[in-house]
């Protein structure tokens, strides 16, 4: 059997009841710890509380070398921890296929992920946005534009976009710098900057920040510590207005 359980936003409480007893009475436990990370604990943390040995892995062990993992939930009861609510994305539904193929059950135990808690975190509503994007790290030779596109065609059609900000090893993508790499595709492109972005920091946590306004004025706000994420927004419908008026510091001009 291979669990897959989403542990939440931020820290190792944001668990589901469900999702902690599964853990408990796994024989095996792995963390993924490449697509999201719970900055509010540490894999040693985690191993008090679940009373289990965690072994990380990463990329590559997912999606290049899961054989160890599958072979072990053919006999054994595996936990596979994922950060935020799992299948969000292409890796987690990659493992899934791969231990169907190999006659091995599987299991989802769902937790809370930004993409929904997006939501209540900007009074958006969910119906509204529309495909999401990643904004990497430009590298030497690779800076591509697509995020962008993504952006502007959502703007077109009056969706919503979450923007989802790079995460290479222990270095965390901020707000300014997301917004730094946009207003360089806009150039490239020859498009103007969307008017309008909201940046959230911490999400789940006691001390997130959620700061709605222009480019620049984002830029110069401090959010403090990881994780930060971006949602750039269509026209507001006078609810999602109001709302990040009181819980977005949104001052409209």
């Amino acid at each position: 059997m291979l669990l897959f359980i989403g542990l939440g936003l931020y820290d190792a409480y944001d668990i589901s009841l469900k999702g902690f007893l599964s853990i408990r009475n796994a024989d095996c436990v792995y963390l993924e710890g490449y697509t999201s990370k719970l900055m509010g604990t540490t894999v040693k943390e985690l191993e008090t509380l679940f009373g289990k040995p965690i072994i990380v892995l990463n990329r590559e062990d997912v999606e290049q070398q899961p054989d160890e993992l599958l072979k072990q939930a053919k006999t054994k009861c595996v936990a596979f921890l994922i950060g935020g609510d799992p299948m969000i994305s292409t890796t987690h539904a990659d493992l899934r296929l791969r231990a169907k193929t190999q006659k091995i059950d599987t299991k989802i135990i769902h937790g809370a992920s930004i993409s929904s808690a997006v939501c209540g975190l900007t009074g958006l509503q969910n119906y509204r946005f529309g495909k999401s994007c990643s904004i990497p790290y430009p590298s030497h030779n690779w800076n591509p534009t697509a995020p962008f596109e993504t952006i502007s065609t959502n703007l077109a059609m009056d969706f919503h976009t979450l923007v989802y900000l790079d995460i290479s090893g222990e270095r965390y993508m901020t707000v300014r710098e997301g917004i730094s790499i946009i207003e360089t595709m806009a150039i490239k492109k020859k498009l103007p900057m969307p008017p309008l972005m909201i940046g959230i920091a911490r999400a789940g946590s006691d001390d997130q920040v959620v700061i709605a306004g222009t480019p620049i004025k984002l830029k110069d706000f401090d959010f403090g510590p990881p994780l930060h994420i971006l949602v750039i927004p269509a026209k507001l419908h006078p609810i999602e207005l109001e709302y990040l008026k009181v819980f977005g510091n949104y001052e409209c001009q």
